[in-house]
Formats: structure tokens, sequence, C-alpha cells
């Protein structure tokens, strides 16, 4: 049960907190330095497609201003943390598209396998470069876990999940 003043720092500012779940107002999620470090260490990124100044976690990266849907990716090492409303398909295809043409991009994204970019773009990659997140993220900057789950996406690179450990990433069923 949610009571007055627990963990809303996370929801967007709504009236009601069913509305406050489904709303794409805060689409912003800084990536936690410590799941960022560890991803780092195995893939090397020299890119950061979408960051400001305040949370840019590579050296070199596109801010909104830059347009990193705009621009080519290719021959880098990309870490993506895009904006959670409804521009993340978007940005889904432009990582799948940039893969083909060589890039390897490394994604943090809502676990939304009931939606079309899911379909479109993460099963694409199905099942080793998909990476789902046990438990809930805690965002850089929050007193809270997300309300949401999430999942990592690699499209190429050399896939480093063993299928045996693929397995322990899904829940068990009955």
């Amino acid at each position: 049960m949610i009571h007055p003043g627990d963990c809303l720092d996370i929801l967007p500012t709504q009236t009601t907190f069913t509305r406050g779940l489904r709303s794409s107002a805060s689409q912003e999620w800084e990536t936690p330095r410590d799941l960022f470090d560890a991803l780092d260490r195995e893939f090397h990124f020299t890119l950061d497609v979408c960051a400001t100044p305040q949370n840019a976690k590579c050296k070199r990266y596109f801010t909104v201003e830059d347009d990193g849907l705009s621009q080519s990716w290719a021959g880098e090492t990309c870490w993506m943390n895009p904006p959670y409303g409804r521009v993340i398909g978007h940005w889904m295809r432009k990582a799948l598209s940039e893969y083909k043409g060589g890039a390897t991009v490394v994604c943090l994204v809502r676990s939304r396998t009931d939606a079309k970019w899911w379909w479109d773009t993460a099963m694409q990659v199905w099942p080793h470069g998909i990476r789902f997140i046990r438990g809930r993220v805690r965002f850089s900057g929050s007193s809270c876990s997300a309300p949401f789950p999430s999942a990592i996406i690699v499209f190429g690179g050399e896939t480093r999940i063993a299928p045996a450990k693929a397995q322990e990433l899904l829940p068990e069923t009955v």
C-alpha cells in the first residue's frame, strides 16, 4: 500500500496514483552509476546517445539539441537510456538500425513486452540480447525503485550472456 509521501518522487505529478503510473510526463530516468559501470566494464562504451551534460555517462554524448536520432552512431559502442515516453519506439528503431549498420547499442528500457516497439525491436535479438533485470531499478536521484520492471537490450557486440544464465533472469513458471 502506498502511503502519502512514500516514494512519490519517482512518479510524474498527477492527480491519482494510477494516472501517474501510466503517464509519460516524466521521461528522464538517470542511469544508476553502478549499473552503468558494470555494463561499461563489459562493453567499453564510447558514446551516450541520450544524455544531458549533467547525466552523461560517456565523454562523448548527444543531448536533445544534438538530436541523437538524426546522428550516425556507426562504429560506436553506444549506451542508450532513452526517454521513457511515447518516443521510445523511435529510439529503439534507431538502435536496431544502427546495429544493422555496425554499431553496438546497449539499452536500458522498461520491460514492456506488451508494446509494439518491444516486438518490433527488442525481440530481434531474443533470447541472447535481452537481459531482464530482477527487481526494480533505483534510478539516480530517486529515493525509491522505479514503478516498472526494466531490461537491458543488447544490439550487436559479443553477446556475453549464456543461455543458462538467461534462465536465471526469468521467473519460474508453475
